[in-house]
């Protein structure tokens, strides 16, 4: 890209459907067969209003924005997460961000996602050199 990035330039948004079978194969794929992910009555048991998506899933939505922005994966040197809210099956999330930091060649990403209730489930980080 040739635009000129600048402390506040934002990153296009990502978004994620987090419907139960997405839920499931990516459980099945990352061997994650914890019962809160699927199972409404155990959910329930630990104290969570339904089931919940997986904190690796959402951490892959925080690297798709990096790359995307970065323009492709080879750009991103880190990504870093926290969640603060559950993130119930069958929302739709969304990561947003802008540059928050320019250090030589790389930038840093100030990251947040959100359901699509605007509940506020995690926050990030990403270093990222531009690779277009």
């Amino acid at each position: 890209m040739t635009e000129t990035v600048v402390v506040g330039t934002p990153i296009e948004s990502v978004t994620l459907v987090c419907d139960p079978v997405r839920i499931l194969r990516f459980g099945a794929s990352t061997h994650n067969s914890h019962r809160i992910h699927y199972d409404a009555s155990y959910a329930q048991t630990e104290g969570l209003s339904a089931p919940v998506v997986m904190a690796q899933l959402q951490g892959t939505l925080f690297f798709r924005a990096a790359s995307h922005f970065a323009g492709g994966y080879e750009g991103v040197v880190s990504v870093s997460w926290q969640n603060r809210a559950p993130a119930p099956v069958g929302t739709t999330l969304e990561v947003s961000g802008e540059v928050s930091q320019i250090d030589s060649d790389q930038l840093t990403l100030a990251m947040r996602e959100h359901s699509d209730n605007g509940v506020l489930c995690a926050v990030g980080t990403a270093v990222v050199v531009r690779v277009c």
